[in-house]
């Protein structure tokens, strides 16, 4: 069973990681770069995740062939979206609430390693209701 505690040290983990990756390389790259540097960091912490993981649309009770991925699936629990843009908007909150609902995720994180600092201006976290 998926406890609160569980999700919020996995969360403080995942944040963790992406502080360190934004420390070494810093602002300015390619959203493609700090993805594959998070999942070697990911890896490192010994945490499982799915990347680039095909995201399944169930329409009227029957899977349809749409190419929705969401960048990481970490412990099968907390769906991890990355950016790097000046400024998340409503549309990026959607696209992860979206996939919360979809992957029936307790908990989400957007990620923009466009920042200064990713635990104060680079993350936002969501809860499935």
């Amino acid at each position: 069973m998926i406890t609160q505690k569980y999700l919020d040290e996995l969360t403080y983990e995942v944040i963790g990681a992406a502080i360190e990756v934004h420390k070494i390389i810093g602002k300015g790259l390619l959203e493609s770069v700090y993805h594959q540097c998070l999942k070697e960091e990911l890896t490192q912490r010994k945490l499982n995740f799915f990347t680039e993981m095909k995201v399944p649309i169930i329409y009227k009770n029957k899977e349809l062939s749409a190419d929705l991925r969401c960048d990481l699936f970490v412990e099968n629990c907390l769906v991890v979206e990355l950016k790097t843009f000046a400024e998340i908007s409503g549309l990026h909150h959607a696209q992860l609430l979206t996939y919360m609902k979809l992957l029936k995720a307790p908990k989400g994180i957007i990620i923009n390693f466009n920042c200064f600092n990713i635990f104060k201006e680079g993350q936002k976290t969501f809860v499935n209701e």
